[in-house]
């Protein structure tokens, strides 16, 4: 390909770029930011804002997800984390936010040895589901097999698969691994997958029926999967990727449109923008609503890789607090780091640009402009 360089001898590579190494271009329309429509639909769900909650316990309570489904969003709770595995979690979550630097990950790893309880996932979700908005958790592709049956008589409205790295040609010799395609086509709700961060990955993906596909690899704010394992994936070119994958699956599939989620490396309202212009539909916000005073992190943020018992690919890392979500989302603003009124960051950006919907927006012209911080 023509952005290959060469690393050395023996070995070629292709220059990937992050969302901080891209910038949007203004074009020669602009327009009002209230005549910008941020709305979304997945399925026969339709929601106001293109944002999930990604299933982290930091960000994602029963009672948050309810409030940003409130707000408009998708809140997605963690099906294997500390609400389906004790009664009452919250004096642990003060723990976790409360441990000393060197102490977290032992001490998240022993919090996290209880085991998930089929009872209590269908209590969360019953919890959300009685508060009358669109109701969705989410399972690592380890335990799907095991917890998906109770997950579906709880009555999810959306499924989410979520992993580091989900394939759709997992690999075992001990395990029966997951068959998506099989396993997709038997539910009766729609899932989205991943992640995924190459065009060949999302291509097989999208073709075992996810109505949506999650991009990303390690890029959140609370992995090290780069420093553990050396894997990472750009962001700006990833979405482009798997958009690309999109497309060639739109005409292979004769007409499924799968949506593309950017799920890493989305902490600002800046990048929420240039994640649209790459091609996505919606981004899975992690650390930027690990900042609501109703998050469960207590300022703090964290995902499942930062109690693996095995092998943590991920850190506490304290991220503070900017105030409610209606204020992280909506503003007004009173710093102008991008950390708050997320939805009116991107209303403006749509609208110095000149585009009206997501899906216009889309095809914004950008720049390789790499960003040097002040």
């Amino acid at each position: 390909m023509s952005n290959e360089i060469e690393i050395g001898r023996g070995k070629r590579g292709r220059q990937a770029y992050t969302f901080d190494d891209i910038a949007v271009v203004p074009s020669r329309r602009t327009r009002d930011p209230e005549e910008v429509s941020t709305a979304w639909q997945i399925d026969a769900y339709q929601f106001e804002l293109p944002i999930m909650a990604a299933p982290m316990d930091s960000v994602m309570s029963p009672a948050t997800a309810v409030e940003l489904g409130r707000l408009g969003g998708l809140g997605v709770l963690d099906l294997e984390g500390l609400w389906t595995r004790y009664d009452n979690p919250e004096p642990l979550l003060a723990e976790i936010a409360a441990l000393p630097e060197g102490q977290a990950t032992a001490r998240m790893q022993q919090i996290y040895a209880e085991p998930v309880k089929p009872e209590l996932i269908a209590a969360r979700l019953r919890e959300i589901r009685d508060a009358g908005v669109v109701v969705a958790g989410a399972l690592s592709p380890q335990r799907t097999q095991e917890h998906y049956e109770t997950v579906i008589a709880a009555g999810v409205d959306l499924f989410v698969i979520r992993g580091t790295t989900v394939s759709a040609e997992h690999v075992s010799s001990k395990h029966e691994p997951l068959n998506l395609k099989r396993f997709i086509y038997e539910l009766d709700v729609p899932v989205v997958v991943g992640g995924a961060s190459t065009y060949t990955a999302a291509l097989h993906l999208m073709r075992t029926g996810a109505a949506g596909v999650l991009v990303g690899f390690g890029g959140g704010a609370a992995a090290t999967t780069r420093q553990a394992l050396g894997i990472h994936a750009p962001m700006a070119t990833a979405v482009a990727d798997v958009t690309e994958a999109r497309r060639d699956y739109l005409d292979e599939s004769g007409g499924r449109y799968v949506h593309v989620i950017a799920d890493g490396g989305v902490g600002r309202s800046g990048d929420i923008v240039k994640a649209v212009a790459m091609g996505a539909d919606a981004v899975m916000l992690g650390s930027a609503l690990a900042r609501a005073d109703q998050a469960p992190g207590g300022g703090w943020h964290w995902g499942s890789e930062a109690h693996h018992p095995e092998l943590p690919r991920g850190e506490r890392v304290h991220v503070g607090v900017a105030g409610t979500m209606e204020h992280i989302l909506f503003g007004p603003s009173r710093i102008a780091d991008g950390t708050v009124n997320l939805v009116g960051a991107l209303r403006r950006a749509m609208a110095t640009t000149g585009y009206s919907d997501l899906k216009e927006f889309q095809r914004v012209e950008v720049v390789v402009s790499p960003y040097i911080p002040r």
